[in-house]
């Protein structure tokens, strides 16, 4: 469901009705099952590629997404800056890009407020003590999180010269996790009435990235593009 997007009710006959499904979807999520499945495979994750099993570092970054009439006026908001009337995901990644923590929340939300939750997420679940994180994090939440989780909040900068795209050290890293997730076409726009069911998909598709990862040994690699010539 998550890879092709298809809703609850049109699960394929195969499989038990759906509201069996879900009902054993939302047992698991209230068991924390997703939250183990995660951490357990970002350590052998981690470890297969020669780090510690548990990141002392992270990236932190938001993502607005469109919601659908399905989403509740409770849940949804309109982000002025980005043009969009849906929800704003915050994402922790550490430093391979292997998702630690997830936030759902109306994309009304300031960056700098809505971080607040996956920032101390973050503190709670794992080591992390230094996030990089870009300029819309900037203003007190710097503070905050040095004042009442003792870490450290680092802002990557644009630089001053810069003209066009430029790929910023770190920072690379958590955007490239948000393009993985929204290949999940359930992903692409926010469907759920509840933010909770939202973080709880993208879970189960950073665990599917994982585990691929896992078996191949190494990140994904885009295919090389062929060129055919007529003769």
């Amino acid at each position: 469901m998550v890879r092709s997007g298809c809703p609850w009710r049109y699960l394929p006959a195969d499989l038990p009705p759906w509201q069996t499904v879900y009902w054993y979807f939302t047992r698991r999520e209230e068991a924390g099952v997703t939250e183990k499945l995660l951490a357990t495979l970002r350590i052998k994750a981690r470890v297969q590629q020669g780090r510690q099993p548990e990141p002392s570092a992270g990236i932190i970054d938001s993502q607005s997404v469109k919601g659908a009439d399905t989403v509740g006026r409770d849940s949804r908001g309109y982000d002025a800056g980005k043009k969009v009337n849906g929800q704003k995901r915050f994402i922790i990644t550490d430093t391979l890009g292997l998702l630690v923590t997830v936030t759902v929340i109306a994309a009304s939300w300031q960056d700098r407020d809505g971080a607040k939750t996956a920032l101390l997420s973050a503190y709670m679940l794992t080591p992390i003590r230094h996030v990089f994180a870009d300029q819309g994090f900037t203003g007190r939440l710097v503070g905050w999180t040095r004042d009442t989780l003792r870490t450290t909040l680092e802002i990557v900068r644009k630089p001053a010269d810069q003209r066009g795209f430029a790929v910023h050290p770190r920072r690379w890293v958590v955007e490239r996790t948000l393009a993985w997730l929204t290949v999940c076409r359930r992903l692409a726009r926010d469907y759920e009435r509840h933010p909770a069911v939202s973080a709880a998909l993208i879970r189960w598709a950073a665990i599917a990235g994982m585990t691929r990862r896992i078996s191949r040994g190494q990140p994904a690699r885009r295919q090389a593009r062929r060129t055919f010539t007529w003769t």
